[in-house]
């Protein structure tokens, strides 16, 4: 059983998809996690592949972790990359089952599912130990700045000093 909100599938081209999907990485890959969130949930909504579904999925909720901790809200960050690593992790069991040469799973192929999920791991055991103590102590500089909209997300939400957790990049498998 799926957790969280239902989202009906809207299909989209593959072309279209593949769009917003580079648009979504790039997004990521300039930290700017609420802008890649909302880039890549077309393309999530809009493909029937398991395994493609999975993937997004866990990207979004990579993003939307980074987005927690540019707001300083540990819990969510939490939450967030717990999210991220069972959708990915299903991602990666949807994808080695998959033995056709033919099939959509081989749309994923491009991310290291494996150095990615470490590297979750490693992102979840230190917002872990954060969170057991005191979820303030995860807070960074009291005096840093307040991030951006394309960052953080709109205006109007809870924000507190950013949480300090590492960047986690996206690793691509070797071509």
């Amino acid at each position: 059983m799926e957790r969280g909100r239902a989202k009906a599938h809207r299909p989209l081209p593959q072309e279209v998809r593949r769009a917003a999907v580079e648009r979504g990485l790039a997004a990521y890959g300039r930290g700017a996690w609420y802008l890649a969130h909302e880039e890549l949930e077309p393309a999530w909504m809009g493909t029937d592949d398991p395994a493609e579904r999975a993937l997004l999925s866990g990207l979004i909720k990579l993003a939307a972790a980074y987005v927690h901790a540019a707001r300083g809200n540990p819990l969510g960050v939490r939450t967030n990359l717990r999210g991220a690593r069972e959708r990915l992790a299903t991602a990666a069991a949807t994808t080695a089952t998959a033995t056709s040469a033919a099939s959509p799973a081989r749309a994923i192929e491009w991310i290291d599912l494996p150095a990615l999920l470490i590297g979750v791991d490693d992102r979840l055991a230190r917002i872990e130990v954060l969170c057991a103590g005191s979820p303030d102590a995860a807070i960074s500089d009291a005096g840093a700045a307040v991030p951006p909209h394309d960052v953080a997300g709109p205006v109007g939400r809870s924000r507190r000093a950013p949480v300090s957790i590492p960047l986690l990049p996206l690793p691509r498998r070797p071509t």
